[in-house]
């Protein structure tokens, strides 16, 4: 059998896989729909085909490109005073108990979105049991966190800030902090025109979820590849992204976002060691309670990859080559070699695209009637 018929069976392969995890897992892509701007035009991947170049026909249907913006959630246009107001809230360290943490100190946005230690150092030096997932084009994720507990950025942010482990706050804390400040105030009457009390926890998740909608980045080298531009990868590049869609890598990690809208089991062929998947976090399972769950986990996006080490949900392998070779083994059944494994994560490097860039806001300041950190 020749290498471009095993290419061609390959894909077909992935293509029903990856469209059947959509299907079962209810792929709520909403936001990158709505988005506005210049993509691969998956619809046809049969006209690249009869140009010769199957394997960026095969891209632009299982992955697609990031846009340069979201102009839109659930339908409606973000709001720029949402926005603005989202800003403010994501660097303010008074929505925690302690005066100390913010949205950015475990998503960094200077660091890829993410805060690249194993777990997350939260309230009281207390570790967190998971490694923080980037927040850059979480927008374009079906649901939010390792075990898609959270349908969307809104239900994602009310979590960290009432973790006890986390920001320790509470619903009621956060809204006597805001509206003790009377910049905040009259920000959230901007930002949510027409409510009696807009200044309130659900509000503070909205505004904060608008301004996490701007976190997406744009202009990769695959996605100037998808596009059109034949230089922006390399021959060993290319090599990774077939080596990524023949062994079966993109049947899970597919998307936009290469991954992010469906769940699978940590070790469908052979399972890591209790360091890379401790016994005591048992993924969906926790959420669902279903015994089928158990270590189910969300399809780690994979956009951005080089920037947010250590990887995994308990965020002990640090190299990128070493996961890629841990999920041949895990996921695959199949022995990934050292130079498979340099081709492939070469290929998910050119998936880093053009960082957002995020001024550090102002911050109104505290009154004397603002609740002390504790």
């Amino acid at each position: 059998m020749g290498k471009r018929t095993r290419l061609a069976l390959a894909i077909a392969a992935t293509l029903l896989v990856a469209v059947g995890c959509r299907q079962a897992e209810g792929d709520r892509d909403a936001a990158a729909a709505a988005a506005t701007a210049p993509q691969a035009d998956a619809s046809d991947p049969a006209t690249a085909a009869a140009d010769g170049d199957t394997l960026r026909a095969t891209a632009a249907a299982l992955f697609g490109t990031i846009p340069e913006r979201v102009e839109e959630l659930r339908g409606k246009p973000l709001s720029a005073e949402q926005v603005e107001l989202g800003h403010m809230l994501f660097f303010d360290p008074r929505l925690s108990r302690s005066h100390l943490i913010t949205c950015n100190t475990c998503h960094s946005v200077g660091t890829g979105g993410a805060d690249n230690v194993p777990t997350s150092i939260g309230h009281g030096w207390q570790r967190g049991p998971r490694n923080s997932p980037t927040v850059l084009n979480a927008v374009f994720n079906g649901a939010q966190f390792w075990d898609g507990r959270a349908a969307d950025l809104a239900e994602q942010a009310k979590g960290p800030v009432q973790a006890s482990v986390e920001m320790n706050s509470t619903p009621e804390l956060v809204e006597r902090t805001l509206r003790s400040i009377p910049e905040y105030v009259e920000r959230f009457g901007r930002a949510f025109p027409g409510e009696a009390e807009p200044v309130n926890f659900d509000n503070m998740a909205l505004a904060l979820e608008a301004f996490e909608a701007t976190l997406v980045t744009p202009g990769s080298r695959f996605d100037r590849w998808v596009l059109g531009e034949d230089d922006a990868l390399d021959a060993t590049e290319r090599r990774g992204l077939e080596l990524f869609v023949s062994s079966g890598c993109a049947s899970c990690h597919n998307g936009r976002n290469f991954g992010g809208q469906a769940y699978f089991p940590f070790g469908v062929i052979e399972r890591p060691g209790a360091e890379i998947l401790p016994p005591g976090d048992k993924g969906r399972f926790e959420v669902t309670a279903t015994a089928s769950d158990e270590y189910v986990f969300r399809a780690a996006p994979l956009r951005n990859v080089e920037l947010t080490a250590p990887y995994f949900h308990s965020g002990q392998v640090w190299d990128l080559e070493q996961a890629v070779a841990i999920m041949g083994s895990a996921q695959l059944g199949r022995e990934i070699d050292d130079d498979e494994a340099r081709a492939i994560a070469a290929f998910l490097r050119t998936l880093t695209g053009r960082q957002p860039r995020v001024e550090y806001p102002v911050l109104p300041p505290s009154t004397a009637d603002t609740p002390r950190p504790e």
